[in-house]
């Protein structure tokens, strides 16, 4: 699903190309305020004659697709995952790492010319612990400041990275603050899952507004993370999306909710619904349920129903997310009920990007027929703390 970075109204990089000078001189509420300029920069300079959009016909290919396409104007490779210690203490973590283009073909020869700039976004959630902890990085691409190839899977944002390692096989995710990290190894497991139909998952009704996507649904993953300085060897299950797209929520929609859920049949199930600043649902939310083998089956919004319960969080940031629902997929008879071991699972980055939204561990159980199933998998749910559309767009 799209995952969003927004802004404030400060613009005042647009005419200074030594980003990364300035944020090492720059204070913090300073500097943040600078990528704030460029976001939005980023929102209102679409260029259909520059930026590619998903267009139907897409053939994915892979290993090449993991890898960066420049082209377009948004891209992210987002990680998930339930992991546990030997002793079955329970963690959740996610890193994510955003391009966003600003300059498709600068004019400035400086290596130091914005064309894009990298967020890059990591938490690590202790379900035992009732702790979640959080940091971030904002870096523009510059001189091997911050980078995504395009020839190998490989996307780095200072010292934290994801790709390929050197046989290929196996992704290799390492990132590290001072509450929290995580130095990780996943095996690919099924082969992935394209979303959407045609090569293209439709988000508007905008032609064009639309990406392409598709994720690693069930990945084994090993290694360690840590958090408050305290260091585990954890082992589990992780999902990878990989999303490109030139496109941005329309002004009608304010956020989504985001379900990725790995199911103890082995089947995986993705499910999100885009929301509209009047309650109604768009037309354009949508699924896949992926079977054994990893076949998958598109689901369109007709297909299947999320319904909030009574269970909610309220954050610091006032925003109030319903923290239990119910999942029903009546062609294909799953009824699931949703909830969280932990209820504050809130990234909060009001006070840099300007933006807040739950992402955080789930549990699943319910029937599939007549068999019981369990399961584990995220939640994310954003534009609860204000209009993600009204951020990108000035709506």
């Amino acid at each position: 699903m799209a995952r969003a970075v927004a802004g404030s109204e400060i613009n005042i990089l647009e005419h200074h190309s030594s980003f990364r000078k300035y944020r090492l001189l720059l204070p913090y509420q300073a500097f943040v305020s600078c990528v704030s300029g460029f976001l939005i920069l980023a929102a209102s300079t679409h260029s259909a004659a520059q930026w590619k959009e998903a267009a139907p016909g897409y053939a994915f290919v892979f290993p090449r697709d993991h890898a960066s396409h420049p082209d377009f104007k948004i891209e992210w490779w987002y990680y998930t995952g339930n992991l546990k210690t030997a002793d079955g203490r329970r963690f959740g973590y996610q890193v994510t790492f955003f391009r966003v283009g600003i300059d498709h073909t600068p004019v400035n020869p400086s290596t130091w010319a914005v064309r894009d700039l990298y967020m890059t976004h990591l938490a690590v959630s202790d379900a035992q612990g009732s702790r979640y902890r959080f940091a971030q990085k904002l870096t523009r691409g510059g001189p091997g400041l911050a980078g995504a190839k395009v020839d190998t899977y490989y996307t780095w944002n200072e010292d934290w990275s994801a790709g390929l390692t050197g046989t290929g096989q196996q992704h290799a995710l390492k990132a590290s603050d001072k509450q929290v990290g995580i130095d990780l190894l996943l095996d690919e497991g099924k082969p992935p899952a394209i979303h959407g139909l045609n090569g293209i998952n439709q988000k508007g009704a905008r032609e064009g507004n639309a990406s392409h996507y598709y994720s690693l649904t069930r990945m084994p993953t090993r290694g360690t993370l840590t958090i408050d300085g305290e260091r585990f060897t954890v082992s589990g299950q992780s999902w990878m999306d990989h999303e490109f797209s030139t496109s941005f929520l329309e002004p009608e929609q304010r956020g989504w909710d985001w379900f990725s859920i790995q199911l103890s049949d082995n089947r995986e199930l993705m499910l999100y619904r885009m929301r509209r600043a009047d309650g109604s649902h768009d037309p354009r939310s949508s699924g896949t349920l992926i079977d054994a083998a990893g076949k998958t089956t598109h689901l369109s919004n007709g297909d299947f129903t999320l319904t909030p319960g009574r269970s909610t969080f309220t954050s610091k940031n006032g925003a109030v997310y319903p923290t239990e629902w119910t999942i029903a997929v009546p062609a294909h008879k799953i009824a699931l009920t949703v909830t969280t071991p932990l209820a504050d699972q809130e990234l909060s980055l009001v006070q840099s990007t300007g933006i807040a939204y739950w992402e955080g561990i789930i549990d699943v159980a319910g029937r599939s027929g007549s068999q019981a199933v369990t399961g584990a998998g995220y939640l994310e749910m954003t534009g609860y703390h204000g209009s993600l559309g009204r951020i990108f767009l000035g709506s």
